[in-house]
């Protein structure tokens, strides 16, 4: 092993390369539901091949990335295995969350959900991934109401790292929270302000400014100076307006140290702190709750998070219009909290519940279902997504000779589309090309013979100073082409392309 000295965790197999061939998305139109065209994208398919397949669309515009893992727990549940060798665990972490962070927006973040057993460890590889700069926090969240009694010691959290593509585009955007029924009965009125409820703060600040050190006279004409290390919170002029304007509180007899009002009226939220109880978020229970009302008895999903926490979440780190991303969607809870509140959404599933539940449950969800947050946000149906599937992969090996070919099952359609997103190009016919890049080249695809006279053909439709690529099946040999002119052949460089040598996903 390489000694450079520097601090990472490390793990058997984390510097082996896995090359993973870009698919494309096919969309299922009879399992596309509601108004297909609102951006919303159900995935089925698994989670590390759709990312790669979102990369070039979405690379730098996703808002708010919420995910809840295996928590590598041993377990098992209906919907799936949770217990893989540590070493594996992190290296499918850490493939999955390095494309994770370049579909970040600059402003974005990611939630991710974990326990005891990894949530540590996913903290250091968070940390090499994201920059421990742009760590924002370790929420807990309270998910139980008792403790398990057959526990060594209950586990009644969960751990919800969370952080920014960059913390200072990240603190701009964050939002407030509206105060709570709890938090609003701590404001009083007892001496009948005209201004209404009010809480007082320490009048107080830690430091010492000179101009900031005078002596409080209180109505009862009991002085006052800054403690020791201390001084007050603003220089005398300002204090004494306050005391004019009646913002000053000197306690019921007016002796005590003066505390500064806070009025309920101008309260615009409450900042977020990393402590989420189950009354505020909801917890296990109340989520399985939920996905009975959904379900049905018997077909509830095993471990789904309540509304309630992920309502919160995306309330914090996004904007109605923003695109919020879940690549393990389970039983649907992210997008469908998503779609209630104006955002639009990815989800990616691999098991069968991207039937059973996801899509059953966003179907529910257009057609108004009325259970978690609907009625607190005033919820009443609309919307609709496009669903899915991963295309099989571009190549399959030949039945008799030892090669790879062409799927048979691609339409050329699709291989176009494919050859598109493995060279970089958006896909979109034109004429004679297939598509362009963000450098102004050209893209050609075909299935004749690329002779000198087809290639002068093709030039003739964009101009000399046009650069173009060809690929082709079948190519004159000794061609000499033009310096805005490539040619490449199928398959065989897009073979070299995906490094079909080398293990391939």
């Amino acid at each position: 092993m390489q000694k450079n000295g520097k601090l990472e965790l490390t793990w058997v197999g984390k510097h082996e390369q896995i090359t993973i061939e870009p698919r494309i998305l096919i969309e299922e139109p009879k399992l596309s539901y509601g108004e297909i065209n609102s951006g919303n994208m159900l995935i089925h398919g698994d989670n590390l091949i759709a990312l790669r397949a979102l990369e070039q669309d979405f690379s730098g515009k996703v808002k708010c990335i919420y995910i809840d893992p295996p928590y590598n727990t041993g377990s098992a549940f209906k919907q799936y295995e949770d217990g893989i060798e540590h070493s594996l665990w992190l290296q499918l972490m850490q493939q999955r969350l390095t494309i994770l962070f370049s579909l970040l927006s600059d402003e974005g973040s990611i939630w991710i959900n974990l326990d005891d057993n990894e949530s540590h460890y996913c903290k250091v590889l968070c940390d090499e991934i994201f920059g421990r700069k742009n760590f924002v926090a370790n929420v807990v969240w309270q998910k139980r109401i008792q403790p398990d009694m057959r526990a060594t010691l209950g586990a009644g959290h969960d751990h919800i790292l969370v952080y920014a593509k960059d913390i200072d585009m990240f603190r701009k955007n964050l939002k407030l929270l509206s105060p709570s029924d709890e938090q609003i009965s701590r404001y009083k009125n007892p001496d009948n302000d005209p201004n209404g409820s009010w809480m007082s703060a320490d009048f107080m600040a830690k430091g010492f400014r000179p101009n900031q050190m005078y002596e409080i006279t209180t109505p009862s004409g009991k002085k006052y100076k800054p403690r020791t290390g201390s001084c007050w919170r603003n220089i005398e002029s300002v204090y004494l307006q306050l005391v004019q304007d009646g913002k000053i509180w000197f306690g019921k007899d007016g002796s005590s140290v003066p505390r500064r009002k806070t009025y309920l009226s101008e309260v615009e939220g409450m900042a977020s702190w990393s402590w989420w109880t189950n009354s505020e978020v909801g917890h296990n229970q109340e989520a399985k709750k939920e996905s009975v009302l959904l379900f049905g008895e018997g077909s509830e999903f095993e471990t789904p998070k309540p509304e309630r926490l992920l309502s919160r979440i995306i309330h914090l780190a996004s904007d109605k219009g923003d695109i919020i991303l879940d690549s393990f969607l389970g039983s649907g809870t992210t997008a469908a909290v998503a779609h209630k509140m104006g955002r639009r959404w990815i989800g990616i599933e691999l098991g069968e519940h991207a039937y059973t539940h996801c899509k059953v449950r966003l179907d529910k969800v257009i057609e108004g279902e009325q259970g978690g947050i609907s009625s607190s946000i005033g919820w009443h149906g609309g919307g609709g997504y496009k669903f899915y599937e991963l295309a099989p992969s571009l190549f399959e090996k030949h039945p008799v000779l030892p090669i790879y070919q062409i799927n048979k099952a691609y339409t050329f359609e699709m291989l176009c589309r494919a050859i598109c997103k493995l060279e970089s190009f958006n896909y979109k016919p034109e004429g004679e090309m297939h598509g362009h890049s963000s450098e102004g080249r050209f893209i050609h695809i075909t299935r004749k013979f690329v002779s000198g006279d087809y290639i002068m053909k093709i030039m003739r439709e964009v101009g000399d100073k046009q650069s173009v690529l060809i690929y082709g099946f079948k190519i004159q040999s000794g061609l000499c082409l033009p310096d805005n002119v490539e040619i490449k052949k199928i398959p065989k460089d897009l073979l070299k392309k995906c490094d079909f040598q080398s293990e391939v996903r």
